[in-house]
């Protein structure tokens, strides 16, 4: 016949076979963190349980769920499960106000009487811990060996339980944030020209790539009517959603404020203004603003931070790289922007805008592509459409840096005199 004691391991490795198979039977992590709780509270007849999860990163623990308590994070350098983290063993504190470990605020707070502990180590398959379990208040007596034996088996399940949870809730972020980038990504996309302007005695055309799912960099035409077209290029400090919303919102500021009679000093202090207002210091735009008159064959232009611009001169076959006319948007409010740049285009000459991204780019070694081998490219293609220049510059750009990853955002205009 069985002892009783016999009888009651058995009873209890069924128990934590059972608790087995209901934390196998979910794997959303808040719902197992629960089942682990309960479970814990019944298999070792205790009053509370609390469970907290390891941030390996910040050295924290943190608590999702506690049963009758709130949200608890601290440092896994302190306290009885600070203990236990060091470890990775089971502490079993027979007299909690005893021991000099033991935080007694956590008591204050909720009125609860903490008399006993059991700490248990939750390891994963590698046993690297991924939090600790604090069972408290043994219903009848203190914690005994086999409790401490039961814990040991319910925290090996536990553990690797909430691994695989953990692993699982990454996984479906990851996705998420990814189906929101590519969201992004369209959304950035789809403000981008659909076609390049078709203006008599001109071709001219756009491109941007971005370095990440979204950009910081964007370009944009807008038509005044009678041959005369507005276009921009701007980049805004970094490449990704952040710098995507300010660069959209630089685009939508300048087309809402460009007419007929457009006055370009005051179209790009009124933005600078407005985008001072919403961004942080640490952010600004870098951007060109220009009106090209058909009729007229000239562009007029201001630059707030970007530059160089250059212009190719084809009769004399020649470069100006011209640099910004003011401060970039964003950094200070009630910047003048006055100086205005003025050019007339002769046939076969060139206005060339493109973001660092070009002329910043880097080989293995750290060597820039520079504004000389623009020119040089610009110059061996100048008989190409504009559309086909941009594209020899971005291949040789490439072919430059190599399989080095495409570091930032890459955008450019090329406006082309043909008549």
């Amino acid at each position: 016949m069985s002892s009783p004691n016999c009888n009651k391991r058995l009873s209890a490795l069924e128990k934590v076979l059972q608790i087995s198979r209901d934390m196998a039977a979910t794997s959303d992590l808040d719902e197992l963190l629960g089942v682990i709780i309960a479970r814990s509270m019944e298999l070792l007849e205790a009053e509370r349980a609390t469970l907290f999860l390891y941030d390996s990163d910040s050295d924290e623990l943190f608590s999702k769920i506690a049963a009758q308590s709130g949200e608890i994070r601290f440092s896994a350098a302190a306290g009885i499960a600070g203990a236990v983290v060091r470890n990775k063993q089971v502490l079993n504190v027979p007299d909690a106000y005893a021991d000099e470990r033991f935080n007694r605020n956590v008591d204050r707070q909720t009125g609860f009487r903490t008399r006993n502990i059991l700490a248990v180590p939750l390891l994963d398959y590698a046993g690297e811990l991924v939090g600790v379990l604090e069972v408290l208040n043994k219903r009848i007596g203190p914690f005994d060996d086999d409790d401490i034996a039961l814990a040991e088996t319910l925290g090996a399940q536990a553990g690797v339980v909430i691994q695989r949870a953990r692993l699982l809730e990454h996984y479906v972020e990851k996705q998420r944030m990814e189906q929101a980038m590519q969201i992004a990504r369209q959304i950035q996309q789809d403000i981008l020209p659909r076609e390049n302007p078709q203006i008599a005695g001109f071709d001219v055309a756009g491109w941007s790539s971005p370095a990440d799912e979204t950009g910081g960099d964007i370009y944009d035409f807008f038509d005044l009517g009678e041959g005369r077209w507005t276009f921009m290029l701007a980049d805004a400090t970094g490449h990704g959603i952040g710098p995507a919303l300010v660069i959209a919102e630089a685009r939508a500021m300048l087309r809402a404020l460009s007419d007929a009679d457009l006055d370009i000093p005051a179209v790009m202090a009124r933005v600078n203004d407005l985008l001072t207002a919403d961004l942080s210091q640490s952010r600004f735009v870098t951007c060109l603003f220009a009106l090209l008159d058909g009729p007229a064959g000239a562009v007029r232009y201001v630059s707030a931070g970007q530059g160089p611009i250059i212009f190719y001169d084809r009769a004399a076959d020649k470069f100006d790289e011209l640099p910004a006319t003011a401060l970039p948007l964003g950094i200070m409010e009630g910047v003048e922007f006055d100086e205005q740049v003025e050019r007339r285009l002769a046939t076969g000459d060139m206005m060339v805008i493109t973001t660092d991204g070009f002329f910043e780019a880097s080989d293995a070694e750290g060597e820039l592509f520079g504004t000389e081998r623009m020119c040089q490219i610009i110059r061996r293609c100048r008989d190409l459409t504009a559309d086909e220049i941009i594209q020899n510059l971005r291949r040789k750009v490439f072919e430059f840096t190599g399989p080095v990853p495409q570091a930032d955002d890459l955008t450019a205009i090329i406006v082309r005199k043909t008549g």
